[in-house]
């Protein structure tokens, strides 16, 4: 009788590959401010039960978490039942002018994300504006972006809320002492240099 209607060889194809295939009606929502960074990269605010599904997808190997708060029961069962590690690393989240962003917990957090046996790997905080900009913006400056392309992009998910003191760090951020563990992380294909 063939497929029915709306449902083409390549939809049935793409079904079994998301994991879709006979649940139609658990749709694939991606979390707040999702977006892929690199191959195997990807960022984004608080991953919600309803996004489990579209993180399923990209097969996981690791989360960087920025929030200090706890990871909810949720979430931990959801990366115990799929084998992801979490590396937490807990930035306080604070508005101008009371920020203090940690160098050091920022550098700790690279290290995960440049460590290709981590990848694919989600970062994100609770809504995937500062704290993740931060880390991501650190990384383009790794990858040798100019800093007009790295704030372009800050800003791109920040928005209106974009803050000097996070684009300040960023300028700031000495890329010196991760120069080592860059150069593989660099090479991944579909890296991009602005």
């Amino acid at each position: 009788m063939g497929q029915p209607p709306g449902r083409t060889a390549e939809f049935e194809e793409f079904a079994v590959l998301v994991g879709a295939g006979e649940d139609e009606e658990e749709p694939l929502l991606p979390p707040l401010n999702f977006a892929v960074v690199e191959t195997g990269v990807f960022r984004s605010g608080f991953p919600e039960p309803a996004n489990f599904n579209f993180l399923q997808t990209l097969r996981l190997r690791s989360v960087v978490y920025l929030c200090p708060e706890e990871y909810p029961k949720a979430n931990m069962e959801f990366l115990n039942v799929n084998g992801i590690r979490l590396f937490h690393f807990g930035i306080e989240g604070h508005k101008e002018p009371f920020v203090n962003i940690p160098e050091e917990i920022i550098r700790e957090a690279l290290k995960v994300v440049l460590d290709i046996r981590n990848h694919p790997l989600l970062i994100h905080c609770k809504r995937g504006k500062h704290r993740t900009g931060c880390v991501v913006g650190c990384l383009r400056k790794l990858q040798k972006w100019c800093l007009s392309s790295v704030f372009d992009e800050y800003q791109l998910f920040a928005a209106a809320k974009a803050r000097v003191s996070d684009q300040r760090f960023m300028e700031r951020f000495d890329v010196a002492s991760l120069k080592h563990l860059s150069p593989p992380f660099c090479r991944l294909k579909g890296s991009a240099v602005a």
